[in-house]
């Protein structure tokens, strides 16, 4: 008997605009009236996280900025952390400065960045179809360095770093490598997405990384989750796509990957399922609880 299910979000519970299906939302359902905990599991902002887990009736944990932060929905406190501190944060904008490569900085409230660019282009797309008050906040500030050294009381989740040139994103990402103390997220596909624009459909296609603190991931919210609630790690499935995953899928009770997952990714399942633009998520939970 399966206790718990976690649940990525882009590219797995999420469709290529961003949603998701009635299928998804009712296998959600039903295992939880079977008594089964779902949880979502996502490399998002916190803001983005709680809004998603409010539509689709997800109403205990979330996993936010891949396992930098487990949320407690019910008493609407973190009950898990492990944030970059402010002068590791000073050190990768500074090389992505010198650089010259687009990044934006997750917080716990907010996303900073200079311009609406890749995968922030992508969060005020989603806004827009958001209430005003399940919006994620997307700071555009001039100098961000400037910002965070006058910021006393950020805490802060993860960079994303992004570029559509696959040469320019190597050679960055070999320097940050040097860095201590932070994990660098080995990425080697590209991301692809899609908004609309009008009636036309636009596709984001770009190379990126995530920096987070050394020994953040979400495996590791995870464990410390189903520790507090007594659960063997036999007891849960999770569900994934991408290299954020990979722990949590090679960790799990059944670890379950979608269908259009690279296939390094795949190599690691227990079990491929449907892709996300076929509710891939729904058929996983029907078979398994």
């Amino acid at each position: 008997m399966y206790k718990l299910i976690a649940i990525d979000l882009d590219g797995t519970l999420l469709d290529s605009y961003g949603n998701t299906s009635t299928e998804n939302i009712n296998a959600i359902k039903e295992a939880k009236e079977k008594g089964v905990d779902v949880v979502l599991a996502s490399g998002r902002p916190v803001m983005s996280v709680k809004s998603i887990a409010s539509e689709i009736g997800v109403d205990s944990y979330i996993i936010c900025g891949n396992g930098a932060i487990t949320y407690d929905l019910k008493k609407k406190e973190v009950i898990y952390n492990r944030f970059l501190e402010k002068d590791k944060v000073l050190k990768v904008i500074d090389i992505c400065e010198e650089n010259s490569i687009y990044y934006c900085i997750y917080t716990e409230d907010m996303i900073i960045t200079k311009s609406l660019n890749y995968n922030v282009l992508f969060f005020n797309k989603e806004n827009a179809k958001k209430d005003p008050s399940k919006r994620v906040k997307i700071n555009i500030v001039q100098n961000v360095r400037e910002y965070i050294e006058n910021s006393n009381n950020q805490k802060y989740l993860k960079f994303t770093i992004c570029d559509s040139n696959k040469i320019i994103f190597t050679s960055i990402n070999k320097k940050l490598k040097q860095l201590k103390n932070i994990e660098v997220l080995e990425v080697s596909h590209i991301s692809r997405k899609m908004i609309k624009s009008g009636t036309d459909e636009v596709v984001l296609e770009y190379y990126y990384t995530e920096i987070t603190n050394e020994n953040v991931d979400k495996w590791y919210a995870i464990e410390d989750l189903i520790n507090k609630l007594n659960i063997k790690k036999e007891e849960v499935i999770t569900i994934g796509d991408n290299y954020n995953d990979l722990k949590m899928l090679e960790n799990a009770g059944i670890g379950i990957v979608m269908q259009g997952a690279a296939e390094y990714i795949k190599e690691k399942a227990n079990y491929v399922t449907d892709s996300n633009d076929n509710s891939g998520v729904s058929k996983a939970i029907k078979k398994f609880v």
